[in-house]
């Protein structure tokens, strides 16, 4: 999901990162504060405490956000659910879960929980504030901090998706009807509107004036129409792969070569002449592994005339895999989840196949096809996709 993130820490066995965007908010956040606020609601200051106040509501904003996210992993942990890591960025902060709530019950806790700390630390703020009234600049920090956290629980109480509102809402709808598909549709189309809602909105702000602060509605409001697309765009996928199994989907017709093919002779005869980017890699005595364009640019140049494809291949046992009963869908969303794009399917310590996400695309556009009646038996179709690949699940909180 986030790609160009940095390692912070651990917490409660979660892993804490911040994207590169987090660094480009908060900057702007203690810019607009130090500028645009501070000045005139605590005048005696100078303009370096200014900017101190402003970097110092900024990080206690995102380290607020880190709470709000750190109570849906510690409700969703108490499911039985892995949350791999919370990421901090641009538009707050999400908590990736590693699988869907297994009921209605453990989605509305799990999504309003983060709302109710928000909640709590508003109130934390404002209790805590009389207790800087000699220090104003404490004292309007402190307050400033009560209002936002305030404004932030309700905001992600809006009943559309990836809002926590809009997971209390899908909660609700899964309750009521016993489908969670309709209800994560549900959640989504309201999520859409109430982001057309902000973008309009945010546009009139521009063209009032507030130039600034209308454009930072406009851009919110299309991060959740955006996000509340691509879930619909999921469920659709997820209904159009239905029962299937990895065996239905994976490519049996792989390439495989010797172990003792060298680098140079991998690149000349099979890489240059082919489209393929993964290698099966026999290496004798039963031993298999795989080999990519990453792996082969891992060695230098000078060194690929001389050094095999045994000697730098990734072995089965130490290889992301799946098995050809998998279900599709659950080998599509580790894929998603590891951020890798092929996964060798293996049968027993023997590779039987490679699910790559090419070919994965391609048998969802041949199962769009039927389900629309656009393609009749033995027709093919163009590789490619207009559906989403699996995201990671999870909790979104927006500042």
């Amino acid at each position: 999901m986030f790609r160009h993130a940095i390692p912070i820490g651990r917490i409660f066995g979660i892993s804490v990162d911040l994207d590169y965007s987090w660094f480009l908010i908060v900057g702007l956040l203690a810019w607009m504060l130090a500028v645009s606020y501070y000045p005139y609601e605590f005048g005696a200051g100078t303009t370096g405490e200014y900017w101190a106040m402003g970097l110092v509501t900024a990080l206690m904003l995102f380290a607020s956000v880190l709470i709000h996210e750190i109570g849906h992993s510690i409700v969703a942990q108490g499911y039985g659910l892995q949350v791999p890591r919370i990421t901090l960025f641009l538009f707050g902060g999400v908590s990736q879960i590693a699988a869907e709530p297994p009921s209605a019950g453990a989605e509305f806790w799990i999504a309003v929980v983060g709302p109710l700390v928000s909640f709590a630390l508003a109130a934390f703020f404002w209790e805590i504030e009389p207790l800087f009234s000699g220090a104003p600049a404490w004292f309007a920090v402190a307050k400033y901090l009560a209002l936002l956290n305030l404004i932030l629980a309700i905001f992600n109480l809006i009943p559309g998706f990836p809002l926590d509102g809009g997971r209390v809402l899908r909660a609700i709808v899964w309750r009521a009807t016993g489908a969670y598909r309709r209800a994560t549709a549900a959640a989504a189309v309201t999520g859409r509107f109430f982001g057309f809602v902000l973008i309009v909105w945010g546009v009139w702000e521009v063209f009032l004036g507030r130039f600034i602060g209308g454009l930072w509605i406009a851009f919110i409001g299309w991060y959740l129409e955006s996000a509340a697309g691509a879930q619909l765009q999921l469920e659709s996928a997820k209904a159009l792969v239905g029962e299937h199994r990895v065996a239905d989907a994976m490519r049996r017709d792989f390439p495989r070569i010797p172990g003792e093919t060298t680098l140079q002779d991998l690149v000349e005869h099979f890489v240059l002449s082919g489209s393929s980017r993964y290698f099966v890699v026999d290496a004798g005595s039963g031993d298999e592994g795989l080999i990519t364009i990453e792996t082969i640019r891992t060695v230098q140049r000078e060194a690929w005339p001389t050094t095999t494809a045994g000697q730098v291949m990734i072995p089965v046992a130490k290889l992301d895999t799946t098995t050809p009963e998998t279900a599709l869908w659950t080998a599509l969303e580790k894929m998603g989840r590891d951020g890798v794009n092929q996964l060798p399917v293996v049968a027993g310590q023997q590779i039987v196949g490679v699910l790559s996400r090419e070919d994965t695309f391609h048998y969802l556009r041949v199962l769009e096809s039927f389900a629309s009646g656009r393609m009749s038996p033995g027709a093919t179709t163009n590789r490619g996709a207009s559906l989403g690949f699996p995201a990671v699940k999870g909790h979104t909180h927006l500042p």
